[in-house]
C-alpha cells in the first residue's frame, strides 16, 4: 500500500479516472452493436454519423486509441453501405 500522500490522492483520481472512462467505452461498446444489429439502411445511416462522432470524441479523449476509432468508423461505414 502506497505511503505518501500524493501516491494516496493518485490512487484515488485514478480509480476515478477508471470508472469514468468504462463507462463510456462500454457506452461505445453499446452503440456499435446496436449499430450492426441493425438491418434496415435508413434507420443505419442515421445512426452513422453519431457513432463517428461517439467514437472521435472518445479517441480525442484518449478512451479509446485513434487507429481503433478509425477501424470501427471504417468497418462500420462499409457496413452501413453494403445493407440494401
Amino acid at each position: 500500500m502506497a505511503n505518501h500522500k500524493s501516491s494516496l490522492k493518485r490512487i484515488r483520481q485514478t480509480e476515478k479516472k477508471n470508472l469514468h472512462n468504462r463507462y463510456y467505452a462500454k457506452t461505445m461498446r453499446n452503440f456499435v452493436r446496436d449499430l450492426r444489429k441493425t438491418t434496415d439502411k435508413a434507420e443505419a445511416a442515421a445512426m452513422l454519423p453519431k457513432a463517428s462522432r461517439l467514437l472521435d470524441k472518445l479517441a480525442n479523449r484518449n478512451i479509446i486509441h485513434r487507429n481503433k476509432a478509425a477501424n470501427l468508423k471504417s468497418k462500420l461505414a462499409k457496413y452501413v453501405n453494403k445493407l440494401g
